[in-house]
């Protein structure tokens, strides 16, 4: 544009074309090593097929020391230098939660951060305005950097690693013994809850990874493979030579075909087909093919090397085989088939032509993609498995043969254990609040203003101070008596008492405040209170009226002030849902009376 001569227009066009050229191959190569199936596979020489991991979203490094400082300093009327300690520590926390180790101690790891951001998301961000502070993610497949102001992000991109490392710790397992499959199993079963908790609790993610569209083709994929290490299992605990084993296995196989269809229906659809690397869509395409061949392929040697069944077996062969096939085979009934071997080896020979036409479609599209030709288990085992059938078909197979053979058809899917999706358990790693020293959350946090501090000089009347205190941490000023000590320094009803004497007694319980109070001489007491903007009592007749004016900001959640840990109380769907409003209760516990009647958590001092 800034030129109008041709000739370097076209250089520039051309070199133009090379940058992106060049850009689009280095694309191609951050992809296929962002969707790698080998990286996190078992090291074990038993022959599995690969399972799919997801590599962790990378981040930047991120400096909160002057933002959350400037904060504690504006908000909180600290000096935000005195809080250095519990910054620094909580940024040593997330930069070893971005490179976290692919075990146990890496997921709690990642619980223990995503945990401490539910008490930074309530300390530090109010619901009107930003630390002014972005939070950098890279999308885990592309690579494509996205990022937000908002905490939900950083939460998000957290649970979103939470459910890869859990993918990378089932593709880990020696899936060849009965404790790796299980424990590939429950690794899946748990990959699929972080994605599901993250696609119902978030939304508007700024990249593609964290669509609902693609959380939706991650779950699925997740059921999926724990479908597969269920049959897997299958083959492990089945007697292999009885017969309902066999159609057992053949009806696992059938649903892991299953569900592997629906991912790869999920996969290609218009928002997802173009994202995901090119070697997950084929594989899962192979990997239905592949099982549809096995369960063709269990059902004809359940048929074929299998003994007729007894008198005593028939009846049970008979209602097993009854719900076996999707639809009834053609040709005799159900109780001369089984009985009559010749049937039993027509029908057999018509699920191996199945299972060989399947085998064979399954290493095609294996063929396809120069990522998974590399991977020479997966080669292994769809030739062993493709061998397999032949060897069998060649077996029963007469000269004398001059039948077609007829379509043999689907086999009902069935499971005997359902995938099961977990939703991340929160609480049980527990975590202490960083910046406990800030006061108790349920008064001391963001989305909470008060007036600044006042001191109060009180001394003690006949009648004691002329104020009533109710609850813990802080203790709050629950009546002041008109014309009492407390009401002529100035303190109101509905102030909390932060420090007596000098002391801090944001934490300290009823009791401790009582104590502090009685040990007073006759010098008095000097009192430090806070009131929350919005809870102020207006000089009203009606008291009852005025307590319900201020209940709203100060005293709906008296049961909170009662907490040592919030960690500790709450249930981890109320703590750790970002994206809903957590259900306090809205009962006061004050009931507007006469100071004269003073209820049962009250008391006048």
């Amino acid at each position: 544009r800034a030129t109008s001569n041709h000739k370097v227009k076209e250089t520039v066009a051309l070199e133009l074309s090379y940058v992106n050229s060049n850009l689009q191959l280095l694309k191609e190569e951050l992809e296929e090593l962002n969707s790698s199936m080998d990286v996190y596979q078992n090291d074990s020489e038993s022959i599995s097929v690969p399972m799919i991991p997801l590599g962790l979203k990378e981040t930047k490094e991120l400096d909160l020391l002057v933002p959350l400082k400037d904060f504690i300093s504006e908000h909180y009327g600290e000096e935000g230098v005195l809080f250095e300690k519990e910054i620094k520590e909580f940024m040593e926390l997330r930069q070893a939660m971005r490179t976290p180790s692919r075990n146990e101690a890496g997921l709690e790891l990642l619980m223990e951060y995503y945990n401490q951001l539910y008490f930074l998301d309530s300390r530090f961000f109010p619901p009107t305005k930003t630390l002014g502070v972005f939070f950098h993610w890279y999308d885990s497949l592309t690579g494509v950097p996205s990022h937000q102001r908002a905490l939900a992000f950083e939460k998000g991109s957290v649970l979103f690693n939470l459910g890869a490392l859990h993918t990378q710790i089932g593709a880990r397992q020696d899936r060849a013994s009965l404790p790796g499959l299980n424990q590939a199993i429950d690794a899946f079963q748990k990959a699929a809850g972080a994605f599901n908790y993250l696609k119902e609790n978030f939304s508007n993610a700024p990249s593609l990874d964290m669509s609902a569209a693609s959380l939706t083709m991650l779950v699925r994929l997740m059921v999926a493979q724990v479908q597969e290490c269920v049959f897997e299992k299958m083959t492990l605990l089945r007697a292999q030579n009885d017969f309902l084993a066999r159609l057992q296995l053949a009806q696992e196989a059938a649903r892991v075909e299953d569900v592997y269809s629906l991912v790869h229906q999920t996969m290609s659809q218009p928002h997802v087909k173009d994202y995901v690397p090119f070697s997950w869509t084929t594989m899962v395409q192979v990997k239905s093919e592949h099982f549809k061949a096995l369960s063709h392929y269990f059902a004809a040697i359940a048929l074929c090397d299998c003994p007729v069944p007894s008198d005593a077996e028939l009846l049970e062969q008979e209602k097993a085989f009854l719900q076996f096939h999707v639809t009834m085979p053609e040709g005799p009934s159900l109780r001369v088939l089984l009985q009559d071997p010749e049937e039993r080896r027509k029908l057999g020979k018509a699920h191996l032509k199945k299972a060989i036409m399947k085998h064979e479609e399954a290493m095609r599209i294996h063929g396809l993609c120069k990522i998974l030709r590399k991977m020479d288990i997966l080669q292994e085992v769809l030739s062993f498995a493709h061998k397999r059938s032949l060897s069998k078909y060649s077996e029963i197979d007469h000269e004398e043969d001059f039948f077609e053979t007829g379509e043999a058809p689907d086999i009902h899917p069935k499971t005997h254990q359902k995938p099961e999706i977990k939703s991340p358990s929160f609480s049980q790693v527990k975590v202490t609040d960083l910046f406990h020293r800030l006061g108790p959350l349920s008064v001391f946090s963001a989305k909470n203003k008060w007036y600044p501090a006042r001191r109060v000089h009180l001394m003690r009347g006949e009648n004691g101070f002329g104020f009533t205190l109710r609850g813990d941490s802080p203790v709050l000023i629950a009546g002041v008596i008109p014309g009492g000590c407390a009401a002529e320094a100035g303190l109101k009803e509905g102030d909390y008492i932060i420090s007596v004497n000098g002391k801090d007694c944001k934490w300290s319980k009823h009791a401790e405040v009582v104590q502090l109070l009685k040990s007073t001489g006759k010098e008095g007491v000097d009192i430090g209170v806070i009131t929350l903007q919005g809870s102020e009592c207006p000089k009203a007749v009606d008291r009852k009226a005025a307590v319900m004016s201020s209940g709203s900001g100060m005293l709906k959640s008296n049961k909170e002030n009662s907490r040592k840990s919030l960690m500790n109380s709450k249930s981890a769907s109320t703590l750790l849902v970002w994206s809903k409003k957590s259900k306090r209760s809205k009962k006061s516990t004050y009931s507007g009376v006469p100071f004269t009647a003073v209820g049962d958590n009250e008391a006048m001092y």
